[in-house]
């Protein structure tokens, strides 16, 4: 866990919405100089940080709409500190939670140097990156209709398939096994909804390498080189791990993609596992 621990005059914590954000603004000495709930408006948040540009952070929870907050940061030259969600225990875990009071103990966390922080993607990958998140989410969507065809079949105790119905040329004719209009329908229906995914997953897939290889050329060409890395893996490493710099050990990493099995324990005695799910299950 990392925490940022970097010294300013002003420390901005903000709760953050679609419509709606609550940001708090303390001085060195924690007394709060701002707290007000405003829209989720770039031009409203520049008025109210701007008597304190000469020193302010800027930190958030991360969620999925902190990309514009990033990018205004960097285009004011203001640090910004993205907090990890599942290590943000200080806000989660208080009796009473509402907007107001996560903005404040944000705030308190940054001035305090107890504010654990996630990586914020590069605004020139992180589209790409997503693309690549969505991809996958695609490519699911088709094995689970392969799925569905072959739990029909076993459903109706037919003879298994001979060839695998993830490849093309194998699910010719697979509809006329199925002897119910209603069950070769429903069929049909999936076949033509792979057919149309494996053709948008194509397209997709070489508007990610093309892009990927503007990125970082020698790099993707490079994890190609592994044995048993192949395109989709390459682009999958080279987004997500963005570098391997900011690793500052192999436990580092291998705990990022979730190759370690974390135990807690107390007093010297087991005590159980959990924090599985900290780290990234696109990498893993």
């Amino acid at each position: 866990m990392k925490f940022y621990n970097q010294q300013h005059k002003h420390y901005c914590g903000i709760d953050l919405h679609a419509r709606k954000m609550y940001i708090c603004i303390l001085n060195q000495k924690g007394k709060t100089l701002v707290h007000r709930n405003i829209k989720t408006d770039a031009e409203k948040l520049f008025e109210f940080i701007f008597p304190y540009l000469e020193d302010i952070v800027i930190g958030v929870e991360c969620m999925f709409s902190w990309y514009w907050i990033a990018d205004f940061c960097a285009e004011h030259h203001i640090p910004f500190t993205l907090g990890h969600a599942l290590y943000m225990k200080a806000i989660h875990g208080g009796k009473t939670k509402n907007d107001k009071i996560d903005s404040y103990k944000i705030a308190r966390l940054i001035r305090g140097g107890n504010f654990p922080v996630a990586y914020p993607c590069p605004a020139e990958k992180r589209a790409t990156r997503d693309l690549l998140r969505r991809r996958m989410y695609l490519s699911r969507q088709c094995g689970q209709l392969v799925a569905h065809i072959q739990n029909t079949n076993t459903q109706y105790n037919l003879p298994p398939f001979a060839k695998k119905n993830s490849r093309k040329y194998n699910r010719e004719g697979v509809n006329k096994r199925f002897q119910d209009p209603a069950v070769r329908k429903s069929v049909e229906v999936d076949l033509k909804v792979i057919n149309h995914l494996n053709i948008v997953l194509f397209r997709l897939e070489w508007y990610i390498e093309k892009t990927a290889r503007q990125h970082d050329y020698r790099t993707l060409y490079l994890l190609r080189s592994i044995p048993g890395v192949g395109q989709i893996l390459a682009m999958v490493i080279l987004y997500e791990i963005d570098t391997i710099e900011r690793f500052p050990s192999v436990q580092d990493f291998s705990s990022y993609a979730r190759l370690i099995r974390p135990k807690k324990e107390s007093d010297g005695k087991w005590a159980g596992k959990g924090n599985r799910k900290i780290g990234n299950h696109h990498l893993k």
